[in-house]
């Protein structure tokens, strides 16, 4: 299949790629409401603007290989990462031929946790600079996507693990909307940042 382009919302030429939205394996929360919409579906709106090709999971992976183009794993809970990030991730894995993942810096206090004959005690406090929470997306360059014999586990630090240890890997700093949703209580706060 020749590279086909499309026109995403920042009017910047984005390879056409194809994308699942995974909803599976969060229990209710993907259909949990946000603005007034399930997180999934706000999830595919944002695929669909970046001109990426909506799959779901009942796609028969053969066809998926076939296809050859990049494939973009973008979670439901985090269901307001940007258009024009999820884009911009596309181009990237085109241009470089790797796989990216979407992160965020990590803003909680990480502490080592030390065994010991007594039992588990609190150890030192890690530095957080150079530490980064898995977001969303995961990008697969075609070649990527053709090598590998199955869909990739919806659990996306399984993914990216699995991906790490075959392929080079860019972690790529994403917007602070790409947050992950991890109870109805971060809603409001995601609400409140990204507006209606």
């Amino acid at each position: 299949m020749g590279r086909t382009t499309v026109t995403s919302l920042d009017d910047e030429l984005a390879p056409i790629a194809l994308g699942v939205v995974v909803e599976r394996d969060r229990g209710s929360l993907p259909f949990a409401l946000l603005h007034g919409e399930p997180l999934v579906a706000c999830a595919a709106l944002a695929m669909g603007e970046a001109g990426i090709h909506l799959l779901d999971l009942t796609t028969p992976w053969e066809a998926v290989r076939e296809a050859g183009a990049p494939l973009v794993w973008h979670d439901a809970l985090c269901p307001t990462t940007p258009s024009h990030f999820l884009a911009a991730c596309v181009r990237r894995v085109v241009a470089d031929g790797v796989v990216v993942a979407g992160v965020l810096p990590v803003t909680d206090t990480v502490k080592e946790i030390v065994d010991t004959p007594d039992g588990p005690v609190v150890g030192a406090t890690y530095d957080r600079n150079g530490l980064r929470e898995l977001a969303s997306p995961l990008v697969l360059p075609a070649e990527v996507v053709a090598g590998l014999a199955d869909w990739l586990p919806t659990d996306f630090r399984e993914a990216l693990h699995l991906l790490r240890g075959a392929h080079e890997v860019a972690l790529v700093d994403a917007p602070t909307s790409a947050r992950r949703v991890r109870a109805l209580a971060d809603l409001p706060g995601l609400e409140a940042l990204t507006g209606p």
